[in-house]
C-alpha cells in the first residue's frame, strides 16, 4: 500500500441531498483550526504508477461517487493492503513463512484428519494430539510477515494438561489411570464443556525426573501429566484430584492402603492455555516464528471447474481447508513444526509494518447532556492509517451530511447514520488494522459504536443495515463482543473497565496507559498532548458540535478537523513515547501476549518467566491457594526510611543510590522458592548450606543450589546491560528506539520479581522471601549510614565529619560539609565504591548525583536543584510535595513552585515568605479565580456503590466528599457529563 500522505486522494463522497442547511450558507461560530487540515480546492486524484489497483474514471476526473456505492478494492486503492496470491508468493508453501506474533486466541474445532506437510511429501505422518474426532482446541495465530502482509496460522495437536504429584506408593498404569480419570471428568464437567465430548482424558504420563519449585527438596519426585479435551476441563480436573479419588487397585502399590483413597497436589493448573503453548514452543509475545516450507498447508478457496460436479469433500481435505478470515494468508501447521525465533538475535529483532488505526467519533449530544448512544448520533469518524516505522499516514474522515473537502484527508460523506456506520464498517475490513488505538476508545467510543449501531437496529430492524455491523474482527462471520471488567492493584487502585474482543486485532488505548505509566495532575488529551507533543486539540467546544453539524458545509468542516485532529493526536503519542515498540519488547522479554500486558498487571509477566525457566529446570510450580505460601503471615515489615534531619542546606547533600537493590539482594543471598527451607525440613541439613537471615527465614547458599529467581535475575540484568551497549552503538532512530525499549522492559521486570513474591493474593506469594529481601534492604541502609559516619570524620583526616541526613529505601543522602559542588564529587565517588566493597556482590552503591541546594521537608518530602555534572545543574527535582502531587488545587501547585524558584533557584527565601503572604492576603480578600481552587479526585474504590452503578457496600466504609457530589450530580441530571 502506498502510505505517502502527498499523492493521497481529497474525496468527497456524497449523495444528492445535503443535511441541516448544508451547502454555501455562512456560518456565525468563529472558526479557529490548524492549518494543515484548511480546506482548498478538490484536486483530481493521480494515478500512481505500479499501483496494485485501477482507479476508477470517475475518480480521474475528480467528481464525486454515490454515497451508496460500497467502500470496497475498486474504490479506495489507498485503503486497502496489497493484494497477494498467497498460493503464488508462498510457492504454495515450498518457502519458509516469517511472521511476527500480534495476537493469539483459541477456538473450537475438530482434529485434522492428515498432517499439512501431506501437501508436499506423501509420506504419512501423524498428526500430533488426540485422534479421536471430537471437539478440540485450536490456536489461531496472528500476525504479519515481514513484507506487511496479514497472516493467520491455525495451530494443531497441542493439547491441555496439568501436572499432580504421586504419593510415594503409586505405581504407574498409565491405561488404568486414564480410563479411571476420563469416568470422573466426564461425570464432574458442565454439560456446556463437555457437549459432543467422548474422550475426556487423552492421556496420562508419569515423571520421575522432576521437582517441585516451591522448598529446597534434593531429592526427585513422582509426578503425573494428565491431558485433557479443553483448557475449560483443567479447573475441574484440579479440583478432582484435590480432592481425591479412588485410585485404581493395579496403581495402589502393596503398602497396605486398601481403600486407595488418595489426594493429589496441583502443579501448573491455573497457566492460561495460550500462555501454556507459547512456553512449551519457546515462543514469546510480539516475537518471531518461522512455518518451515513443507510443514504447513496454504488454505485457499474451494473452486471448480465450468461444468465440473461439485467437488467432494476427502480425508485430505481435514476440516480447515478453507479461508475463514479477512487476511491475505491462512495456513495451517501443526505445533511441534513451528519453529520460534530468539528477539535477542539481531535477525530477529525487528518490528514488521504493523497497520495502525488511530480514530475517534463525535457524537450530536442534546445540550447540557453527555451522549446517549440509544438517542444521540453518531455525526463524525475520523481515522489516522499508518504503518509502523513509516511517518506517512493516510487520513480519512467519515462525516454525516455534505462537507468541504480537507487537505490531506478522504472525506466520506453520507445521508444517513446508517450509511455512515457501514461504510466505516467496511473501511475497517478494507484496511484490515493489526492495531486500534485512540484516547479512550475502550470505554466510549468503541461501545458507543457498537450499541449506537443496535439501537439503529432495534429502531428499524426489517431495512437495517447494520445487522453485521459488528463484524470487525478478521473471523468472518464473528462479532466484536463486550463485557465489563474491573482491573484493581496497588498502584492503580480500582478502575472499571468495558473490555471489547475484536478477534485478530489488538486495541491499544492511549488512555490507560497514560494513567498506569505517567503521573500528571489531569488526562484530558488536551492536557497530555500539551504535557508531551507542545500540541493541544482544535479549539472546539463540546457544547458547540451539535451546532456546528446542523450548519454549513464550512461548519461541518471545522468539525471534521476537530475530529481528525482527536484521531491524529493519540497516534502522535504512541509514536513520540515509543509505546510499541516498549510493549512488544516487554512481550518478548517477559514471554506474554500483547493483550496480556494490556488487561492484566504485573504478575502474570513474572509468572510467564518463572514457568519458562521452570521447564529448562525440571522444576514444577505449585498451584498455591491465595496465600498458600505465606507460611501464616498477613503481612510484613516494609523498607526502611530513617528519620530526617529536616532542614534547608545550602550547602551540597550527595546521594547514594543502591543499584536495582531488591534484585540485587536477592541474588546475593539467593533468594527463592526453591533456596527456601522450611522450619520443619531444617533438621537434618549441615548448616554449612544455609544461611539464616535476621527475620528467622532460611535460605541455602548458591553454591549449594542456585535459585530460579536468582538465575532469572542474573539473566535479565545481563541482557539489559549488552540492550545499553547496543542503544549506544545504534546505526540509526530506529535501532535505538528498539533497543532502549528492551532495556527499559529488562529493568521494570527485574523489579517486578521482588513485588510478585509479596502480593498477598497472587500467582505464587511467597512473604518469607519479601520480608527477607526487605530486612536485608533495612540492613544495608543502616550499614551505610554507620560506615560514611565512621570512615568520613575529621579523625580520620577529612575536612569535615560525614552525617547521613536522610535515607529512603535504597538511597542514602550525605552532608560531606564541603562547600562547593566539585569538592562533593571525589567523595561520594569514593564513599560509594568503599561501601560496595564491604557488600557481597552485586550488591552495588552508586553515586549520580548532588543536591545543592536542598530542602527537607520531611520523609518522603523534599526539593533540590540536581547536579550530574559540575558545571551546571540539571533541573530541579521535588518528591512528595505539593508540585508533584495530584490532590490539591491549582493554586497550592502554583504557590509552592514559586516558592520553590525562589528558595532554590534565586536563594531569596525572603522573597518567598513575602509571595507567599501575598497569595494568602488575596485569598482571604476573596482576589482570586475560583478555578484556581478546583480539585481534581478520581472516582476508583467504592464509587460504583455510592453511584448506584453495583460495587459492594463495604468498599464504601467512609464517604468521600468528591463521590458524593459525583452522586447527587447523578440523581440530579442522570445525563449530565462527569469531568476527567
Amino acid at each position: 500500500m502506498n502510505m505517502d500522505l502527498e499523492s493521497s486522494s481529497v474525496l468527497r463522497l456524497r449523495g444528492g441531498g445535503e443535511r441541516g442547511g448544508g451547502g454555501g450558507g455562512e456560518s456565525d461560530i468563529e472558526e479557529t483550526f490548524d492549518p494543515q487540515f484548511e480546506y482548498t480546492e478538490e484536486p483530481p486524484l493521480e494515478e500512481e504508477e505500479g499501483d496494485c489497483m485501477e482507479i476508477p474514471e470517475e475518480y480521474e476526473t475528480g467528481s464525486s461517487v454515490n454515497a451508496s456505492d460500497h467502500v470496497s478494492r475498486r474504490y479506495y486503492p489507498t485503503w486497502i493492503r496489497p493484494s497477494i496470491d498467497p498460493v503464488t508468493v508462498l510457492e504454495g508453501g515450498a518457502l519458509d513463512l516469517d511472521m511476527q506474533c500480534t495476537d493469539l486466541d483459541i477456538l473450537t474445532g475438530y482434529p485434522l484428519q492428515t498432517h499439512p506437510a501431506s501437501t508436499h511429501d506423501q509420506k504419512s505422518r501423524k498428526v500430533p494430539g488426540p485422534s479421536v474426532q471430537q471437539p478440540c482446541p485450536i490456536l489461531r495465530l496472528y500476525g504479519s510477515t515481514r513484507e506487511g502482509a496479514s497472516v493467520c496460522a491455525y495451530v494443531h495437536g497441542f493439547s491441555p494438561y496439568a501436572f499432580f504429584s504421586c504419593p510415594d506408593s503409586y505405581v504407574h498404569h498409565g491405561n488404568d489411570m486414564r480410563h479411571c480419570l476420563n469416568d470422573l471428568l466426564r461425570s464432574g464437567v458442565r454439560s456446556s464443556d463437555g457437549r459432543d465430548v467422548s474422550v475426556f482424558c487423552h492421556g496420562v504420563k508419569y515423571h520421575e525426573g522432576k521437582r517441585s519449585l516451591l522448598g529446597y527438596v534434593s531429592a526427585h519426585q513422582k509426578f503425573l501429566q494428565v491431558y485433557v479435551a479443553s483448557p475449560t476441563m483443567v479447573p475441574t480436573l484440579k479440583r478432582i484430584m484435590e480432592e481425591g479419588i479412588e485410585l485404581p487397585r493395579k496403581c495402589r502399590g502393596d503398602d497396605g492402603e486398601d481403600d486407595g483413597h488418595v489426594r493429589f497436589e496441583a502443579y501448573e493448573a491455573n497457566v492460561p492455555f495460550v500462555l501454556r503453548f507459547m512456553i512449551d514452543i519457546g515462543m514469546t509475545g510480539g516475537g518471531w516464528v518461522t512455518l518451515p516450507s513443507k510443514r504447513y498447508r496454504v488454505r485457499v478457496p474451494r473452486k471448480n471447474a465450468p461444468g465440473a460436479p461439485k467437488r467432494q469433500r476427502t480425508a485430505h481435505d481435514g476440516h480447515f481447508e478453507t479461508p475463514k478470515m479477512h487476511c491475505q494468508i491462512e495456513v495451517d501447521v501443526t505445533f511441534n513444526d513451528m519453529i520460534p525465533r530468539d528477539p535477542n538475535d539481531s535477525a530477529w529483532s525487528g518490528i514488521a509494518p504493523l497497520r495502525i488505526l488511530s480514530f475517534d467519533i463525535e457524537c450530536a449530544g442534546r445540550r447540557g447532556h453527555f451522549p446517549e448512544a440509544k438517542r444521540d448520533p453518531v455525526i463524525q469518524i475520523a481515522n489516522v492509517l499508518s504503518s509502523f516505522g513509516k511517518e506517512e499516514n493516510v487520513r480519512t474522515i467519515f462525516t454525516l451530511g455534505s462537507c468541504l473537502p480537507v487537505v490531506g484527508a478522504q472525506v466520506v460523506c453520507s445521508d444517513t447514520e446508517e450509511e455512515m456506520l457501514e461504510k466505516w464498517r467496511e473501511y475497517l475490513e478494507a484496511t484490515d488494522p493489526d492495531i486500534l488505538t485512540g484516547y479512550n476508545v475502550q470505554n466510549f467510543d468503541i461501545p458507543y459504536l457498537l450499541d449506537r449501531a443496535e439501537a439503529l437496529t432495534n429502531d428499524n430492524s426489517q431495512n437495517s443495515k447494520l445487522h453485521s455491523f459488528a463484524l470487525w474482527g478478521r473471523v468472518k462471520g464473528q462479532k466484536a463482543r463486550m463485557k465489563d471488567t474491573t482491573f484493581q492493584s496497588a498502584a492503580f487502585g480500582k478502575r472499571s473497565n468495558i473490555e471489547t474482543t475484536i478477534d485478530g486485532r489488538v486495541i491499544f488505548d492511549m488512555l490507560p496507559y497514560m494513567q498506569r505509566n505517567h503521573k500528571l495532575s489531569s488526562y484530558t488529551l488536551n492536557s497530555v498532548c500539551s504535557e508531551f507533543l507542545g500540541q493541544q486539540k482544535e479549539d472546539v467546544h463540546h457544547s458547540i458540535i451539535a451546532t456546528l453539524q446542523n450548519g454549513t458545509d464550512e461548519d461541518r468542516h471545522r468539525l471534521a478537523t476537530y475530529c481528525l485532529k482527536d484521531a491524529l493526536l493519540p497516534q502522535l503519542l504512541m509514536n513520540k513515547l515509543s509505546v510499541l515498540v516498549n510493549f512488544i519488547e516487554m512481550a518478548r522479554v517477559t514471554g506474554v501476549t500483547l493483550e496480556f500486558l494490556i488487561a492484566r498487571g504485573q504478575q502474570i509477566k513474572v509468572f510467564s518467566m518463572i514457568l519458562r525457566k521452570c521447564r529448562n529446570e525440571n522444576l514444577l510450580v505449585p498451584t498455591l491457594s491465595k496465600t498458600g505460601a505465606n507460611a501464616g503471615g498477613d503481612g510484613y515489615e516494609g523498607a526502611t526510611v530513617l528519620e530526617p534531619m529536616k532542614a534547608y542546606y545550602d550547602t551540597p547533600i550527595a546521594t547514594l543510590d543502591f543499584a536495582s537493590l531488591y534484585p540485587s539482594i536477592m541474588q546475593a543471598y539467593n533468594l527463592c522458592y526453591s533456596t527456601l527451607i522450611s522450619p520443619a525440613d531444617l533438621k537434618g541439613i549441615d548448616p554449612s548450606l544455609y544461611k539464616k537471615s535476621e527475620n528467622g527465614h532460611v535460605f541455602v547458599h548458591s553454591t549449594t543450589k542456585k535459585g530460579i529467581l536468582p538465575i532469572i535475575l542474573e539473566e535479565l540484568l545481563t541482557a539489559r546491560k549488552k540492550a545499553k551497549r547496543d542503544m549506544k552503538n545504534a546505526k540509526s532512530d530506529y535501532e535505538k528506539a528498539v533497543q532502549n525499549g528492551r532495556q527499559l522492559a529488562l529493568k521494570v521486570s527485574a523489579n517486578s520479581v521482588y513485588g510478585f513474591t509479596g502480593a498477598t493474593v497472587g500467582q505464587l506469594p511467597c512473604l518469607p522471601i519479601a520480608s527477607t529481601v526487605t530486612s536485608y534492604g533495612r540492613f544495608l541502609l543502616e550499614r551505610t549510614k554507620a560506615f560514611v559516619e565512621e570512615k568520613y570524620t575529621i579523625s580520620n583526616g577529612y575536612k569535615h565529619d560525614a552525617v547521613v541526613i536522610y535515607g529512603d529505601t535504597d538511597s542514602v543522602m550525605v552532608k560531606f560539609g564541603t562547600k562547593t559542588v566539585e569538592e562533593s564529587f571525589p567523595l561520594a565517588i569514593e564513599a560509594a565504591d568503599r561501601c560496595s566493597e564491604i557488600f557481597p556482590k552485586p550488591i552495588h552503591l552508586e553515586f549520580e548525583k548532588v543536591y545543592f541546594p536542598y530542602l527537607l521537608m520531611n520523609k518522603k518530602r523534599y526539593a533540590g536543584l540536581m547536579w550530574t555534572q559540575t558545571d551546571k545543574y540539571d533541573y530541579m527535582d521535588t518528591k512528595g510535595l505539593e508540585t508533584v502531587r495530584r490532590d490539591n488545587c491549582a493554586l497550592v501547585r502554583e504557590v509552592i513552585q514559586t516558592s520553590l524558584d525562589k528558595i532554590l533557584i534565586g536563594r531569596d527565601v525572603p522573597g518567598a515568605i513575602d509571595y507567599v503572604k501575598s497569595q494568602i492576603s488575596d485569598l482571604l480578600q476573596n482576589k482570586m479565580d475560583i478555578s484556581r481552587l478546583v480539585i481534581t479526585k478520581s472516582l476508583n474504590k467504592g464509587a460504583e456503590y455510592a453511584l448506584g452503578l453495583g460495587g459492594k457496600k463495604e468498599d464504601y466504609k467512609v464517604k468521600q466528599a468528591h463521590v458524593e457530589l459525583a452522586a447527587r450530580m447523578k440523581k440530579r441530571d442522570p445525563g449530565s457529563e462527569l469531568f476527567f
